[in-house]
Order: structure tokens, then C-alpha cells, then sequence
């Protein structure tokens, strides 16, 4: 009962706690729709439009993902990461926009459809183009839908309403448009040379859409005999052994290459195979390279003794104008055509045997080393990966992918397949196993193995003159040169890179890049729109008949040009008959590589480049350089400014994720549990510019720290409750303390803009956690909070103290926004709630002028480091309950950077003096002193426990 004598007075109702409504637990999965549909009912991307127009304007343009499927950990990182940098320029008051875009032609679009209708056992080619290309745009449609959903949910705020899709009609025509500049300039060429195709999916493949595996391959050693050698005649009968890991190209074999400089042996072999000595070769000779035999004789004749003799030795050199016929030459016709030996640079002594069987149908060095000696591809390998019917050998049989066709039949695993079987038969096969193990290109889509083959396509070409490509007036890098691997190499140097190394990175890729084939046999994509002459085979240049074409275009997309009157699109001067109306489509990296120009171009003005290219560091080989290929061929110049770009999301383990090893970490499901914002913060606190982790153990200290923040957050509303300008301090009457956090607060504003302008955002949100929670949370809101709870309302300490509270209130929602994008605007509006406010459209915090405060701040730097050591000293006699709060603990130190009475308050202990102390310096004892029932000091006014002191009692009063 409080009215007994000996009852103690509880002072709790006099003490100003903090007082919010803003709750500890988020609940992020379940409030953030809410604020999405604010957003989306305010308007706010298009009210930051318009309140941002005529500012300095920054364009992140959006690569464009594949309309396919629901969005993964890679899509959630890329989005996010052009969310916070949008939004952080946007805070530092520049307008910039985002419009999101989709990539909606091309193989994985028509893979699924096709998927769909071996589900449904129909064939591709039983359905009219037109109806499949109808199936195409729909299901792109559909998935354009659902994932731009997706991708509101992750926070990510843009032009949802109007984004780019390359399937629109205008998008189409801008595409074609595009294609029809490189061809008006003379930058396109028709020819045959190889190219990696795809036999699953019947098309060429470019490098961007292949990726490399390890297999293990069938591996044959085969003997092509001598039959002329005008410099060595002593050769002739003696047989060239060529080693191979793609048997299927023998039957497409044309010539043998040696290394003019490299030195070769001719063997004399006492025992050999049966099946070589079957066919009449006693003590056969061989030639291969000197620094070759050993591992050749293993090859052939493991642990054997084969009584080896050097019968000839010299240079390749010597071996100019030698012929060799085809194992298979009984065969006739193609295969009884000698085959020449030929000088090639690229013959190493890496592996094999020194020499290379020549299939230019099927290989980028073969096809260059024939072509300059007459020999043409025969295309003896069709589209689906099996030989021409009328092929001599093997004639309809395939697919060549297929590892039983060239099987070895050593191992035991597969049976010996028709190409090692006729070899052996014919005499020609000396060693075979299926043991091989190296790295091959796959399909990306289908992840079948590709194949090398020569077809008729369409290349741009990289070391041809390009100076007609560039638009008149066009604004030019200095030092531009002629062709387009020279303008793109010198468009990189003038590229700002984030990382650095991506420079390097897409530099050598672009200078040891092939020409650029552009050209897809699929159906679902933008068609090459020109017209071949039948007789010259020269393509059509009239700017008159681009108009045409541009015009069907724009009104009926890309169907117009397979459903067009040709007829009126070529007009009264060309008669139809006279050309070829190509059907192939356009590469769809042509496609996103021109997005440049009907995005940024067409929304902001020509010649309107972006500031930033952001993606996944494959993008090198991918958007960023087919961007780049295609401006610097129709502008001079690249069509960005600088490129950032991020690693891959693994696991927590490190592990690339996969379906099959059950280790993948599905954002939506994130999402629906912790929130987005959580992953949002997750994403800005990694190290992006290289691969990342992401689990459950990861995500959980990413809710730690999120929870910490989200506490400074309601500590920083609750302990502003009811303030007013009229409670405001100006600063130069601040205490010490209150300036040093200040000063603090403006080392953290630098620090910040230069991160975001640095792209930096692990940088940003580490500096903007620390501050929160080691200078504010440990550090003065704990010293602060007896002002805060005990003083009186109307105390200069207590405002200036609430003052430094509201500037900081008013900075760090601002810094959290671009990252905590839901949160930030949750905590803004629990302090200003409104209609049609919103934390977004708020700019970058201006923070007070502060005198020249040096001193200040070194003292208490000073302070800091001596109330570490305070702490430290205290906690041994916590642990053994000599004091239970430092409250209890006075205090001896060496020096004192304060007078004792600033001190004990910054330490929180009863006293402070200067004096002699241990050998750590500081010297702790429990203090004599009474407790102040109020404000829980120990003082030596209160005269007895729980008494209050002067301070207390006269507020209390």
C-alpha cells in the first residue's frame, strides 16, 4: 500500500519514455502489398516524373530478361540492384527513370512451345509459321505479365505500365531498322563458313548462348597413307596419323595440316594392330611429331614392345606439296579426291600427333587454311546433326552428337559405333578409346552438344571499313577507327567499368571475336528483311524500299514481312521474280543489342546514350557486347557509359543451385516469408561485383542486422514524440556531444554519396549499419538516454538532444530508402502519415553547417577510446556481481578529456576522477554513493535509497 510509511515511491509516471506505435516486429510478407498499393495508387513513379523534370537526368537501362518462366535468385538480384541505384539517384535529386524491359523473341520461347507440342505428340513442323509465331507471342505475353508482378513485389518501382517489350510492333520495326542501316552501309555479308549449331534445335547458335561442360569423348588415332611428297619422297606409302575427339568429321575430311616449323619422325613400327597388318602393312611407318612418339605409343600400343625404328626425320617444311589419300577412298568419288598436306600455323604439339585432319565444314582454322587453298565445304552434315542421304559414307546415319554413332567400343560401356568400326575395317584405325575428358560446348537451352558446321549465313563483319556506318552528325570518340572491332575496342577505353577488370574482360573478347552471324533458322523472332538478288547474289540497297518495309513493319510487326505482298514492297522498279526473299531471323542478341535505340533513343532523343548498363558479368560476351557491336556499327560510339557488373547467386555452400541437388533458394518464397526488404538487404550487403551466397543461415543474420536497424528506427520515433520546431537548438548552442554526432553524421553523408555514386552498396549499407548501430544505438542514444527519460522537457541538454534525434530521423530514412525501400516508407509514414506522401520523393537529407569543430571531435574520439577501456575494466566485476549496472562503478582514469561530471555521464558509472590507476589505466571500485530512485544514478545528494536527486526532484517538483 503506498500510503505505509515505509512503501517507495514509484517514479515511473514522471520519467519521458519513448512513445511510437511503430512496432518491433516487421511483418514485412504481409504489410508490403499494402504499400505497394499505395505506390501504385498515388502514382508515385509518375508523380517523380514530373517533380523531377528538367533536373540532370540518369538512365539505368534494362536488359531485358527472357518472358520464360517464373523469376530466380539471379532475376531478383539483377532487379534489385538497378532498384537501389535508380532510387539512389533519385534521392540525390536527379530525374531517373526506369523503364523494365523484356526479351520476347527467339530459341527459349519456341523451345517451350515446342516443349508443348511434344507433350501433346504434334510436330513443330506440322503447324503453320503463322500459328506458331501466334503461340510465341502469347506465351511471351503471358509470362511478361506474371513476372512483371514478380518483379513489383521485389519493391522494384518503374514504368510498369508502359515497358519495352521487343515483340511490340514499333520495337520490331526499330529492330529491322537497325539491321537495314548496317546493310544500307555495306556492313553485311551472305557466306558459308562454320558456325556452332545446335543439331537439337536446328539453328545457329551464338557464343552468348552456349555454355561449356566437361564430357568424355571418343578419341581415335587414324592413318592417312602418302601417296605423293615431291620434298620427301622416301614417305610415300608411309602413312600421316592425325588424332581426333570428333570422329564424325572424317567422313567430311578434305586435307591434312602440319606446323611448317615443327619436327617430325617417320617410324618404322615392327608389330602393329591385326587390322593394320590384315591389310597388307608389314613394319608399317607412321609419321607424327618427334615430341609426340611416346604418347602416341601408348596410344596405340600400351605396355607392348613394338620395336620402334626413326626411318626419316625433318621439318614440316619438307612436307609442302605431299597428298594423302582418305581412309575411305574405295568409296569413290568425294572420298578418292587427294588430300592435300597443308602449312597451318595453328598446329601445335600440345596433344595428338602433330598433325590435323582438315574438315573446313566443321572447324574456324580448317575453313580458313582450305578456303585459301580452294577447298569449299561439301555441308555433308545436315541440320539435324546426321549425313546427307546421298552422303558415299554413313549417308543418312547420325546424329554425330550422339556418343553410341562414334563410339570406340573400348571400355565396355557402349558398343563400337559404324565410324570406328569401317575404320578398322578399312585398315585406318591404329588406336580408339571412349576416355576423353575435356570441355565442350553445349546449348544453353537444350543442353545438347553442339557441333562446328558450315551453312549459309548472314555476318556482320568485324574487320571491314565501317566509317559509312556512322550516323551523319553522330558524336565520335576521338581516335575512332575504321572498322567495327576497332570502333568497338576504342569505344571500351573511353567505358567506365565496374569492376574494373569487365574492361579487359570484354576487350579480349571483342578483339579476338569472329564475325558476328546474325542470322537463326527458327520462326519466332525479327526476319531478316532483305532481298537477294538470283543472279549477283548481292542483297537490295534502296532507301526507298527500307521505307516500305519499315512502314509494314510499324503497322503489323514482324508477321507483315512474312505475309507481305513482296511485289509492293519492292515497287514498280524491281520485279519480284528476279529475288530471293529472305526468310532467316535475326539473332535475338541483334534484337536486345538495338534496344538501345527504340528505349533510350526513341523515350529521351536521338543520340541519348545510358549512363549505366547493369548485369550478371556473363553479359560481356552477352547484351553488353552485341550493345556495343550494334551502336558502334550504326552510331561510331557505345550506347552506354558505363557498365557494372555482378556475380552469380549460390548457395550457401557455394555451390551453383540446381533442381537436382535440391539447393535452390526461390525468391518469391523468400519473400513470402521475410519479405522483401530482407532480401533486398541481403543483396546490398554482399559483395556483388563477385559471386554470392544465399541460405538460411545467411538470411538469418541479414534479419539480425535488418532488426537492428528497424530498432534505431522506433527508437528514433518513439524518443521524438510530440517534438516541435519550437523545441529546436541551433547547433552552435549544442552541447559538445550533440555537435560530435553531428560531425559524425556529415563523415557518414560523404561517405555514403560517394558509395552510391561508386555503385557501392555493400560499401553503403556497412557504413550506414555501423553508424546505426555503434555511434548511435551503443554509443549516444546510451549516453543520451537519462537526458532523454529524466530531464526536464524544457532542458537545453534534452533539446538539443531531441533536435540531433530529428536530423538524424530525417538522414537515415533518406539513406534507407533506396535500399529498405518498404521499410523506409513504413517509418516515414508512422511519423508524417498523409494521403499522397511518401518517403521517395523525398531528396537528399541537407544537414546543418557546423562550426569548425576539429577539437571537438578529436576530444571525443578521445572519449570514445577511454569509454571502451571504462567498459572493459567494469566487466570482470559485472561477471563476478561486485556492481549489477555501471551505474554502480566509480571510476579512476589517467586523464580526463572531460570534467568528471561529463565524464561519469558519458561512461554511465557514478563517478569519474583522475588518478593513479592499474597498469591498464583505469581503475574501478563499487561506489558508497545512494541510488536516485527517479533516474537510478548514484549521487551524493540523495540521502537515502531511492530518494531522488536535485535534478530528479526538481523536475518531479
Amino acid at each position: 500500500m503506498t500510503d505505509e510509511p515505509n512503501a517507495k515511491r514509484d517514479w515511473r509516471d514522471t520519467v519521458f519514455l519513448p512513445k511510437t506505435d511503430f512496432p518491433m516486429k516487421a511483418g514485412l510478407a504481409a504489410k508490403e502489398p499494402a504499400i505497394l498499393d499505395r505506390w501504385a495508387r498515388i502514382g508515385l513513379y509518375d508523380r517523380l516524373r514530373r517533380e523531377r523534370a528538367g533536373r540532370e537526368r540518369f538512365i539505368l537501362h534494362d536488359g531485358p530478361p527472357y518472358a520464360n518462366g517464373d523469376i530466380h535468385m539471379g532475376h531478383a538480384m539483377n532487379k534489385v540492384l538497378k532498384d537501389i541505384i535508380v532510387r539512389s539517384q533519385t534521392l540525390m535529386g536527379k530525374d531517373a527513370p526506369y523503364v523494365p524491359g523484356w526479351d520476347c523473341h527467339g530459341l527459349p520461347i519456341e523451345w517451350k512451345i515446342e516443349e508443348q507440342y511434344r507433350a501433346k505428340k504434334r510436330s513443330k513442323d506440322e503447324v503453320p509459321p503463322a500459328e506458331f509465331r501466334a503461340e510465341c507471342r502469347a506465351y511471351a505475353a503471358h509470362w511478361v505479365e506474371v513476372q512483371k508482378g514478380q518483379f513489383q513485389r521485389l519493391g522494384v518501382l518503374g514504368d510498369w505500365e508502359d515497358p519495352y517489350l521487343t515483340m511490340k510492333f514499333e520495337a520490331e520495326a526499330t529492330i529491322a531498322g537497325e539491321l537495314l542501316k548496317f546493310a544500307e552501309s555495306g556492313q553485311l555479308y551472305r557466306g558459308a563458313k562454320p558456325v556452332m549449331w545446335s543439331p537439337v534445335e536446328k539453328t545457329a547458335l551464338a557464343e552468348a548462348e552456349v555454355e561449356y561442360e566437361d564430357i568424355t569423348s571418343t578419341q581415335i588415332d587414324v592413318a592417312f597413307e602418302i601417296v605423293e611428297a615431291p620434298n620427301a619422297p622416301e614417305l610415300v606409302g608411309a602413312h600421316a596419323v592425325i588424332w581426333t575427339t570428333t570422329p564424325w568429321t572424317i567422313p567430311v575430311n578434305q586435307a591434312l595440316a602440319y606446323g611448317p616449323e615443327v619436327e617430325y619422325v617417320a617410324l618404322s613400327l615392327g608389330a602393329i594392330t591385326a587390322d593394320f597388318l590384315r591389310h597388307g602393312h608389314r613394319a608399317p611407318v607412321v609419321l607424327i611429331a618427334r615430341s609426340l612418339m611416346t604418347s602416341f605409343i601408348d596410344r596405340i600400343a600400351p605396355a607392348s614392345d613394338l620395336g620402334v625404328s626413326i626411318v626419316w626425320s625433318g621439318k614440316g617444311s619438307d612436307l609442302a606439296g605431299a597428298v594423302a589419300r582418305h581412309p575411305m577412298h574405295a568409296l569413290g568419288g568425294f572420298f578418292a579426291k587427294p588430300r592435300p598436306m597443308l602449312p597451318g600455323d595453328f598446329v601445335t604439339t600440345d596433344a595428338g600427333t602433330g598433325l590435323v585432319h582438315m574438315a573446313p565444314d566443321h572447324g574456324e582454322d580448317d575453313f580458313a587454311l582450305c578456303k585459301a587453298y580452294g577447298i569449299d565445304p561439301v555441308f555433308a552434315v545436315t541440320g539435324d546433326g546426321k549425313y546427307r542421304e546421298d552422303w558415299a559414307w554413313l549417308g543418312g546415319q547420325g546424329s554425330v552428337i550422339n556418343p553410341k554413332f562414334t563410339a570406340s567400343g573400348n571400355g565396355g560401356k557402349l558398343e563400337e559405333g559404324p565410324i570406328c568400326r569401317d575404320l578398322r575395317e578399312a585398315g585406318a584405325l591404329l588406336a580408339a578409346s571412349d576416355d576423353f575428358r575435356h570441355s565442350y560446348p553445349h546449348s544453353w537451352r537444350s543442353k545438347a552438344k553442339v557441333i562446328f558446321r558450315a551453312t549459309p549465313q548472314w555476318f556482320i563483319p568485324m574487320d571491314a571499313a565501317a566509317t559509312d556506318a556512322v550516323d551523319e552528325g553522330a558524336e565520335t570518340v576521338a581516335g575512332n577507327g575504321a572498322t567495327l572491332r576497332e570502333l568497338a575496342l576504342d569505344a571500351i577505353e573511353h567505358t567506365r567499368f565496374v569492376p574494373e577488370k569487365g574492361r579487359n574482360r570484354i576487350a579480349s573478347m571483342v578483339s579476338g571475336r569472329p564475325d558476328w552471324v546474325i542470322s537463326r533458322q527458327r520462326a519466332w523472332g525479327v526476319p531478316i528483311a532483305l532481298y537477294v538478288h538470283r543472279q549477283t547474289g548481292a542483297y537490295l540497297r534502296d532507301p526507298a524500299v527500307n521505307a516500305r518495309i519499315l512502314d509494314a513493319f510499324r503497322a503489323g510487326g514482324a508477321d507483315a514481312w512474312f505475309q507481305a505482298d513482296h511485289q509492293a514492297l519492292l515497287g514498280a522498279d524491281y520485279a519480284l521474280e528476279d529475288y530471293e526473299v529472305v526468310t532467316d531471323i535475326l539473332d535475338v542478341w541483334f534484337d536486345s543489342g538495338s534496344t538501345h535505340a527504340f528505349v533510350v533513343e526513341a523515350r529521351y532523343g536521338a543520340g541519348t546514350r545510358a549512363n549505366l548498363y547493369l548485369e550478371g558479368s556473363d553479359q560481356h560476351r552477352g547484351w553488353f557486347q552485341s550493345s556495343l557491336l550494334e551502336s558502334c556499327g550504326t552510331r561510331g560510339r557505345a550506347p552506354y557509359e558505363a557498365v557494372l557488373t555482378h556475380g552469380f547467386a549460390l548457395d550457401g555452400n557455394g555451390r551453383k543451385m540446381s533442381k537436382s541437388l535440391g539447393n535452390v533458394v526461390d525468391p518469391l518464397k523468400v519473400i513470402g516469408e521475410s519479405g522483401a526488404d530482407i532480401l533486398r538487404l541481403w543483396i546490398a550487403q554482399t559483395d556483388y561485383f563477385e559471386d554470392v551466397r544465399i541460405g538460411k543461415e545467411v538470411l538469418a543474420g541479414t534479419g539480425d542486422a535488418y532488426r537492428k536497424l528497424r530498432n534505431t528506427f522506433r527508437y528514433l520515433l518513439g524518443a521524438l514524440d510530440g517534438f516541435t520546431d519550437a523545441e529546436r537548438v541551433a547547433v552552435a548552442h549544442m552541447p559538445e556531444l550533440e555537435r560530435y554526432v553531428l560531425h559524425l553524421l556529415g563523415k557518414l553523408d560523404v561517405e555514403l554519396r560517394s558509395a552510391a555514386e561508386a555503385y557501392e552498396f555493400n560499401r553503403y549499407a556497412r557504413a550506414l549499419m555501423d553508424f546505426a548501430n555503434e555511434d548511435l544505438s551503443a554509443f549516444f542514444f546510451d549516453i543520451r538516454k537519462d537526458s532523454l527519460y529524466c530531464d526536464a522537457a524544457d532542458d537545453p541538454k534534452r533539446r538539443a538532444y531531441r533536435t540531433v534525434l530529428d536530423l538524424l530521423f530525417h538522414a537515415l530514412v533518406r539513406y534507407a530508402a533506396p535500399i529498405l525501400a518498404f521499410t523506409a516508407e513504413e517509418v516515414w509514414q508512422a511519423r508524417y502519415p498523409s494521403e499522397d506522401g511518401s518517403v521517395h520523393l523525398l531528396e537528399w537529407p541537407e544537414l546543418p553547417a557546423l562550426p569548425g569543430d576539429d577539437a571537438v571531435s578529436t576530444n571525443w574520439e578521445d572519449v570514445r577510446r577511454l569509454r571502451e577501456r571504462v567498459t572493459e575494466a567494469i566487466e570482470p566485476l559485472r561477471r563476478e556481481k561486485v556492481v549489477r549496472s555501471s551505474l554502480e562503478a566509480e571510476v579512476t582514469v589517467p586523464t580526463l578529456p572531460l570534467d568528471e561530471a561529463a565524464l561519469a555521464e558519458a561512461f554511465i558509472v557514478a563517478s569519474v576522477a583522475k588518478g593513479k590507476t592499474d597498469e591498464d589505466g583505469v581503475g574501478v571500485t563499487r561506489t558508497h554513493k545512494l541510488k536516485c530512485g527517479r533516474c537510478w544514478r548514484h549521487l551524493p545528494e540523495v540521502a537515502e535509497d531511492d530518494a531522488l536527486c536535485h535534478r530528479c526532484a526538481e523536475v518531479v517538483s
